[in-house]
């Protein structure tokens, strides 16, 4: 019997290693900011500086791939020329700046 309660006091003794489950907490963080929460901030960043300097005229595609110029720049929409004299209105946060496509050079 008194090995029974010596096995038990033993069980419910706290053990150390608290200092160790923080360390690994920070890192965990930091890790996931770094590598998560910070690119997609720079990335809203550039997009949302890309918005406010819309001018008229600058070819844009929409999120859903409509290719166009700017027409109108409005305070939450951009008006957009996708064929002669054919506009669409789309909101900002569905603009994405024009990229060339890339051509391969054949040697």
């Amino acid at each position: 019997m008194e090995f029974l309660s010596i096995f038990l006091q033993q069980a419910q003794q706290p053990k150390g290693g608290g200092a160790g489950f923080w360390i690994m907490m920070v890192a965990f963080i930091a890790i996931f900011y770094l590598f998560l929460i910070r690119p997609q901030q720079k990335r809203q960043k550039k997009e949302r500086e890309f918005r406010e300097k819309l001018q008229k005229g600058d070819r844009v595609v929409t999120s859903g791939g409509i290719h166009g110029k700017v027409h109108e720049i409005n305070d939450n929409t951009i008006v957009i020329d996708i064929a002669n004299q054919v506009y669409i209105t789309v909101e900002k946060s569905f603009i994405q700046p024009y990229v060339e496509p890339k051509t391969e050079e054949k040697k």
